[in-house]
This record gives structure tokens, sequence and C-alpha cells, in this order.
């Protein structure tokens, strides 16, 4: 990415897809070129945990909603310590921004951190596009990085795909490693503590460990690259494994840790790219969504209940498990327990002989919805249960 000065919404600015398709609008946001992975997200709101959120590594968001900036950008929403989007696509931008915990705009946050935007197109096609074609590569390139194609003609247009083109793909992509803490940290108790929980930080959003917080959880967030030692060197209680971007079939590392978690018998609770490393710790497989799950109103049926839910997504991997049936695994027996309704997509498993779950989204929700939030209590009581049955022991 090279980025300059802001843009303002008055440079000219180019969406560029590897099919060749183009969208022209205005630069929103820095001034530059910019590459990643073009996704459509459906939330109407919270776009600033949504630029914040890791999982988003090397992606150019697109924002279904077709106005965005409304509520500016303030010191509190953020999900991490950096902006993780690698573009942002709008079709409306607020002019002005109207919140009271509004410190500044949207526009100006993304070019104080060097995000190359776009604004103007027409993203309810672009979205279509998307959905019918799939996520692809792409690339948004304004002001010099624009006139230096000339900005117009098949010539410059034929040299634009090319450079999207050579872009790597997100299949086979290992970004874990990138978005995580390089140092181990603690988030405290709220009020009395009742557990402590070691925390694997695969890109982990900061509302994941304050929901756990607030139930009485010590949480020793690690870096992804935590070897067993070093997990049960905290003498955790339960085990989480985080959301995070890239290719789960990279992540040999995390997956040989979840085994090893899985061996002990610890209580587990995973989320998004966890649940995907808990999948393949398993033994099953994970294949890449043509379009994927991102926004906060996602249908989800939790099967243990029977409960559908609304709830917060960020995905473009799935697990490879059967639906109707219980599996036998080297570590005892799993069954789907959630299951996306708009396509049978698998959202959660549920191990039968040993304490440890996993949902493919965000029951932290930030931003909203709170449906889930139910999945924090469900890991404190299945700690609480294994602790009670080894006092009795």
């Amino acid at each position: 990415m090279t980025t300059s000065t802001r843009g303002a919404g008055k440079a000219p600015a180019v969406l560029v897809l590897e099919d060749g398709r183009i969208f022209r609008g205005r630069a929103y946001g820095a001034v530059g070129e910019t590459f990643g992975e073009a996704v459509f997200s459906t939330g109407m709101t919270g776009y600033q945990e949504t630029l914040t959120d890791p999982s988003y590594d090397r992606q150019i968001v697109v924002a279904t909603a077709p106005q965005i900036g409304n509520t500016g950008w303030n010191d509190e929403d953020d999900e991490s310590g950096r902006i993780w989007v690698s573009g942002y696509v709008v079709r409306d931008p607020a002019r002005i921004p109207s919140n009271w915990r509004a410190r500044r705009s949207l526009d100006d946050e993304l070019a104080k951190q060097g995000v190359v935007g776009i604004s103007g197109i027409d993203t309810r096609a672009l979205t279509r596009h998307l959905r019918e074609s799939g996520s692809m590569r792409s690339g948004i390139f304004s002001g010099t990085a624009l006139d230096s194609t000339s900005g117009a003609g098949p010539a410059a247009h034929e040299e634009l795909v090319a450079r999207v083109q050579a872009q790597p793909h997100m299949k086979g992509a290992s970004l874990y490693e990138e978005v995580a803490t390089k140092e181990a940290y603690v988030v405290p108790a709220v009020g009395e503590k009742k557990f402590t929980v070691a925390a694997i930080d695969l890109g982990i959003k900061g509302m994941t460990p304050h929901r756990m917080a607030e139930r009485g959880i010590e949480v020793h967030v690690l870096p992804a690259t935590a070897t067993e030692e070093e997990v049960y060197a905290v003498a955790p209680d339960g085990v989480f494994f985080s959301n995070g971007p890239g290719d789960p079939a990279t992540a040999e590392g995390p997956v040989a840790l979840m085994a090893a978690v899985l061996k002990r018998k610890t209580p587990l609770f995973g989320i998004c790219f966890g649940n995907q490393i808990l999948g393949r710790a398993l033994g099953f497989g994970t294949y890449k969504l043509k379009y994927g799950h991102r926004g906060i109103n996602q249908p989800v049926q939790d099967r243990t209940t029977g409960k559908v839910e609304v709830t917060a997504h960020n995905h473009g991997f799935a697990v490879d498990a059967p639906l109707d049936k219980v599996s036998e695994t080297p570590f005892g027996r799993v069954e789907v327990s959630h299951v996306c309704l708009n396509d049978n997509v698998v959202e959660g498993l549920q191990l039968l002989d040993q304490p440890g779950f996993s949902v493919q989204y965000h029951p932290e929700a930030a931003a909203g919805p709170h449906d889930a939030a139910y999945l924090f209590d469900r890991f404190t009581s299945l700690m609480n249960t294994v602790l009670m049955e080894g006092q009795r022991a």
C-alpha cells in the first residue's frame, strides 16, 4: 500500500477487480494505491469496529449500507490498536459527522492511518457482482497512482488489472501472526476472580477478553506462537482460541496447540478462526466460501436448543463437517452445534466426550447484536463443572 494526503472526496479514484471490472468514484481517506481481497459487509452500523477488526487484514471492505460515516470516529470503539482493512469502499460518505462521542470524521481517520478508500460508486452493483462471481483480488487507485497510468483508456485499464492479478490470493495466506500480539498481557477479572483463561491471540478483538472479564475471568492473552508449556504456565481453567485472518489450512502451529489442549481435556472455547482450528485439529477439512459471511445480521440456529440467533460474522472460510450425524474423531464424538440458516454452513462444533465447543461467529458482538452473549456463560459453566468434578475426585 502506498498513500499520500487526504482525498477529501475530490480526487478521481478507481476500484479495479481481478476479472477486469472497474468502478469509478472519488478518493476517500488517503490518496494512493492499495490491494486486497474485495469483500462486502452487510452491517448497517458498527463501521469503526469493522475497520479495526484484525480479521479484515489484507481485505478491501465494501460497505453495503449506502451512508457511512454519519457518527464519525471516537476513541472508545476500536477493537484493536489500528485499522486493519487494506481499503474501504462506500457509496455516500457523510459530509459532517454527528454524534456526541465523535472526535473526528471517518474520512480524517482513514487518511491519518493511511487507508486508501473510494466513494461515490454503485456499491449495490458491486455487491451483486461479488455475490455472483465471488470475492476476488482488487485494488484502489487514486492520485499519482492513477495518473501514472493516464487514468483512462484500454492500455491503462489492462495495466491496473495486471497489477491486481499479480497480488497473492487469500487462499493459502498465512496472516494470523501478522495481527497477533507479540507479547503476552493480562486482562484482569471484573470483581471477584473466578477463573483463569489462556486466550490464544490469532487476531483477537478487544471486546472478547472484556466479555470474559465481566464474568470473573482473568484472561491471559498469549501470542499466536504460544507453546503448550507457555499456555499451561498460567494454570488455566480454560483455553480460548480467537478469531483471525487468513486460510486456516496454513495454521499448523495453532492446530498442533489445539490438539495438545484436546489431549489434556482442558475446557476450551473457540470463535471464528478458532472454530476452524478446532475443526482441523479434529480431522475435518476447511474450505473457502464463495463470498463469505460478513456483517451483524446473519441468522444462525443453535441446534442444541433450536433457538435462532441474529449474529455477527466475519469469515471467508468454513469447516467441512457433516451436518446429519455425530462424527467420530481422535478426541471422541463431535457434532455440528450451529448452522447458518442462509446457506447451511457449519457455524459451530460441540465435543460430546470432553469439555469444549466453538462457533464460527462473534459472540462478543461489537458492534451488536447480543443474541449470542450466552456462549461466554456456557464457557464459564463448562469450566465450573470441570472444576467441581475435580474437587469431588
